[in-house]
């Protein structure tokens, strides 16, 4: 069978590569990605390493790209992304690359650094500006004699003095006053300055706390935001201007200033000393404006430069970090000269990765070719399933419940199938369907474009990923919602109904209890394709009728789902050439599934093919046997309820008998799956002590289950420490205990699959009903609008509600019908998953290396 239905073909190899030639064949295997490495030395620590300095050197490359990449994305500067991924760099290229960040870094850091300075510089300047016009105001109203409140503060300053000479004062001058010999002590002073707004109400009580009152500050707001040079963000401030009197004063309220980071600025008491030094300081910020202009325009070329080229750059750094992760998995041999390591390969690609290593060889120009040979081993090889990106999706739904065993059937083929029509059934309607379908067939459509646009939305990533399921899943919806005859809750009449009123219209209307008879209102003829249209308009029987059609339907499913599971397994067993569990494993539990679950199902065609409401006794409707009644009687060996009159107990000839029959060899089959592989396992024990010889043939594939690997792995269950005969019955007791009950278990799970089919149908109808008719029996223009906003809010009900959250819920019971009912016949999942060396999913995660 091929590889699409097991996993790869696995040998491990060992690989000799000459030192010059191991970065060149190591880089070709990375492009080539079929190769996983193993390390060799595993108990080196990672700093004591042979290429350690390399990869230290590449993290500081990463550094410098990574600050070169938050400058550009700072400035919102597109950066260059062909989807080329250019070749790992030769090492001796690593210089060149280094000098390159280096450069860049230093550059971009002095420009940086000049560039604060300018703003920080730039921001002082401003916010001198600001201080000189606002105290200016501030000025201008005590000159004019308008500010009393000046006044008050400098009657305030020296109520002390008052107190104690009796003197009576007028108003004093602010500022810089001329100095008298009287009162040289007591003249008022000023500092102005500059405070983040947010800061300035507890400035405020720090200040009439700490100085008892004696201050007095003005403020004004500063309208328009100012750049913090630091971080560039924008901060709002306010102008302050203190009047206070006295050294001690002076000391307290710029301790205080310097505490709540306010900065403090010269200003002069003269108007005419102001005024020019208001226009140095407008002059400065025009040159100030230049300078900044023109570095801002010297820091964008140097960062659209680096924007073209980062991306590849960040590609070849990746690569050759990974290399030499890689190396420092290999051993060198005692001559120094040659690099050996251990790697699994797939056998299809043998002559593929060959190949690679010459060319390798060639592009170092060495003369010593490399030399890859298989190595004998019994170690478990990784399992390694080819994918694309249609079964991909399939592929990672099987690994989330337990990566294969090596060699062991892949459920993923069949899940293609098996998948999106178990959801089907329970998501059967084909409106519904069409959305969904669109939905899928338009991220196919858009892949390219869609998968260059990288992004860390989990949830699309995930819609993304898994869009072949989608479509499939909505493609098949339709299907069903064909065979269900439903669109949003309403049936097609594509061929006219086949069943017709034998009552007049009057009759019908007024009597909501009233049935047609198949045998006067149906022509015989069933309807061409799915369900009649009637049945949506039934108002009596509808539930029952497709209550009984979707229960039956979804058990003939489940048994055939768990069958074919059961099938699997010997696939398993003949492929391993474990002749013990073919016999005594996978025929009883056949045996066992057919005799019961099987008989029901056919039990369940004869019922629909012999019985019929058109049909006279003994095989009309009232005849009909339940199917469920049959099956309990036929375990529990009752004898039926006598029927009705002129019908038959049976539905056919020696029904009796056979379901006797088929109950004891389904139990009989109980024992044998219990206790026949545990005792021939004893027993060929027991002759191998008898003879002192080793069992390696059938014992051990009694005990381990045969395995071979195919190629250079087979017969690794003679290597392996025997299991203990207690562990083994233990064993096999739970797993025929687990198969008995969980045929009867199973079997009931896929009705699941009518409950959630009955749930959606329901929905979809509550939503028309309660929402959709309510717009559509309003008449006339206001009808119109009405209908248009009422038609909005139930489309978005149908998407979210049906669509997306009973989607989701259809999708989870589908994934444990398959992981549970299906997988647990024949799926193990206790392998471990095939990770190569590839350049491709390196840089596909970003800065991940390539190492275990």
């Amino acid at each position: 069978m091929g590889s699409l239905f097991r996993s790869e073909e696995m040998a491990l190899c060992q690989l000799f590569l000459q030192s010059e030639a191991a970065y060149a064949c190591v880089s070709e295997l990375g492009e080539l990605g079929l190769v996983q490495f193993r390390d060799l030395n595993p108990d080196v620590n990672a700093f004591q390493r042979k290429f350690v300095n390399e990869v230290r050197r590449c993290d500081e490359m990463e550094r410098k790209l990574r600050y070169l990449e938050k400058e550009i994305k700072k400035d919102g500067i597109p950066m260059l992304d062909t989807g080329e991924s250019p070749e790992a760099p030769q090492p001796r290229e690593m210089i060149d690359l280094e000098a390159t960040f280096e450069k860049l870094e230093n550059e971009l850091r002095e420009v940086n650094q000049n560039a604060e300075a300018l703003k920080r510089n730039f921001l002082e300047l401003t916010e001198l500006k600001h201080i000189l016009r606002k105290t200016q105001v501030f000025f201008d109203e005590q000159e004019g004699g308008v500010n009393q409140t000046t006044e008050s503060m400098t009657r305030a300053l020296i109520t002390d003095e008052a107190r104690t000479t009796g003197a009576s004062m007028g108003p004093v001058q602010l500022g810089y006053m001329e100095k008298s010999n009287e009162r040289e002590d007591y003249l008022p002073c000023f500092v102005a300055g500059v405070i983040l707004r947010e800061r300035l109400p507890a400035f405020e009580r720090m200040l009439w706390r700490a100085c008892r009152g004696n201050v007095f500050l003005r403020q004004a707001m500063i309208e328009t935001p100012l750049e913090d040079p630091t971080n560039g963000d924008q901060v709002h401030k306010s102008v302050f201007i203190i009047f206070f009197q006295g050294d001690q004063l002076k000391t307290r309220v710029k301790k205080i200033c310097e505490g709540f980071r306010a900065t403090l600025y010269p200003c002069p008491e003269a108007p005419a000393d102001r005024r020019e030094m208001a226009m140095g300081v407008m002059t400065r910020i025009e040159d100030l404006n230049t300078v900044l202009g023109q570095t801002q325009d010297h820091r964008h070329r140097v960062l659209v430069a680096a924007a073209k080229n980062l991306k590849n750059w960040f590609v070849k750094v990746r690569k050759i970090k990974a290399i030499y992760h890689t190396l420092n998995l290999f051993n060198l041999d005692v001559t120094q000269k040659c690099l050996i390591a251990e790697c699994w390969v797939p056998l299809l690609d043998f002559e593929t990765i060959q190949l690679a290593l010459r060319r390798g060889t060639e592009r170092s120009g060495s003369s010593v070719p490399p030399i890859l040979n298989r190595m004998q081993t019994f170690e478990n090889p990784p399992t390694y399933n080819r994918t694309n990106k249609f079964t991909k999706a399939f592929q990672a739904l099987i690994d989330a419940y337990g990566v294969a065993s090596y060699r062991e059937m892949n459920p993923a083929p069949y899940t293609i199938i098996t998948f999106p029509f178990l959801f089907a059934v329970m998501f059967g309607d084909l409106g519904h369907g069409a959305i969904m379908a669109l939905f899928g067939l338009w991220m196919i459509r858009k892949e390219k474009g869609l998968a260059a646009q990288k992004t860390d939305n989990e949830i699309w990533n995930i819609f993304f990923g898994g869009r072949y399921i989608i479509f499939l899943m909505g493609v098949f919806s339709m299907y069903t919602g064909l065979i269900y005859n439903d669109i949003f809750s309403k049936s097609l009449n594509i061929f006219g109904s086949h069943w017709h009123m034998s009552y007049n219209k009057s009759t019908v209307m007024d009597n909501k209890f009233l049935q047609l008879s198949p045998k006067v209102d149906y022509e015989g003829a069933p309807y061409p394709f799915g369900m009649d249209p009637i049945w949506q308009v039934a108002s009596a029987n509808k539930i029952i009728f497709h209550n009984a059609y979707k229960m039956k339907i979804s058990i003939i499913f489940g048994v055939i789902h768990m069958i074919f599971g059961v099938v699997m397994s010997w696939h398993n067993h003949t492929y391993f050439r474990n002749r013990i569990s073919l016999i005594y494993e996978f025929i009883p539990q056949l045996v066992f599934l057919l005799l019961l679950f099987f008989y029901m199902v056919l039990l369940m065609f004869i019922k629909w093919i012999k019985f019929a409401a058109t049909n006279d006794k003994p095989y009309s409707e009232a005849c009909a046997p339940s199917i469920l009644i049959t099956f309990i009687d036929m375990v529990l060996f009752n004898t039926p309820k006598p029927p009705p009159e002129n019908c038959e107990t049976y539905m056919f000839f020696g029904q009796h008998v056979i379901q006797v029959l088929f109950v004891l060899v389904a139990v009989g089959c109980i024992p044998v799956m219990l206790l026949a592989k545990p005792l021939l396992i004893m027993q060929a024990r027991k002759q191998a002590n008898e003879e002192v010889q080793p069992i390696a043939g059938a014992t051990s594939d009694a005990e381990t289950g045969g395995v071979s690997n195919g190629g250079s792995h087979g017969g690794g269950g003679g290597h392996e420490e025997e299991e203990e005969l207690s562990e083994i019955f233990i064993h096999q007791s739970i797993h025929t205990i687990e198969y008995v009950l969980g045929s009867v278990s199973h079997t009931a799970s896929y009705l699941r699959l009518w409950a959630l089919s009955l749930a959606h149908a329901q929905l979809a109808e509550v939503l028309w009903t309660m929402v959709l008719s309510i717009g559509l029996k309003q008449e006339g223009p206001v009808g119109g609008i009405v209908l248009t906003c009422v038609f909005a809010f139930w489309a978005i009900l149908t998407v979210g509600i049906l669509v997306l959250m009973e989607g989701l819920s259809a999708f989870l019971h589908t994934l444990r019908l398959h992981w549970v009912e299906f997988q647990s016949k024949f799926y193990k999942g206790q392998g471990y998953a095939f990770q190569p060396f590839s350049f491709d999913a390196i840089i596909e995660n970003g800065a991940a290396a390539a190492e275990e």
